[in-house]
């Protein structure tokens, strides 16, 4: 299914980007993953154990519709798992939690 394509993945320094990422790269031989997220230490981090040739890193949000179209640029499949998922900063930050839950994935799916 991943064989040969480009897949994104939003969110993707996170707990489920990097195991998705671990499976996609043992099972499959794909053109190219693409780890979109806005952490660059994360992405650094990550790049130190996912180092092969079809690997990329790109910093960004998701709610930012320019830099998704951009990196969404020749994608065959885009994973969405960027979120803010801690209850107790959602709760003390609702509206960064809104812009990235709601209007994030609003602008992932068009």
């Amino acid at each position: 299914m991943f064989t040969n394509k480009s897949i994104l993945i939003t969110g993707g320094t996170g707990s489920f980007g990097k195991q998705f990422t671990r499976t996609i790269l043992e099972r499959y031989d794909p053109k190219k993953v693409i780890i979109f997220s806005r952490d660059e230490l994360k992405q650094f981090e990550m790049s130190q154990v996912f180092d092969q040739k079809c690997m990329r890193y790109f910093i960004g949000d998701v709610r930012d519709r320019d830099r998704l179209t951009m990196a969404m640029r020749d994608v065959d499949y885009v994973i969405h798992a960027a979120a803010l998922k801690q209850v107790p900063v959602a709760e003390y930050n609702p509206m960064e939690c809104i812009k990235t839950n709601v209007y994030g994935a609003s602008i992932v799916i068009k």
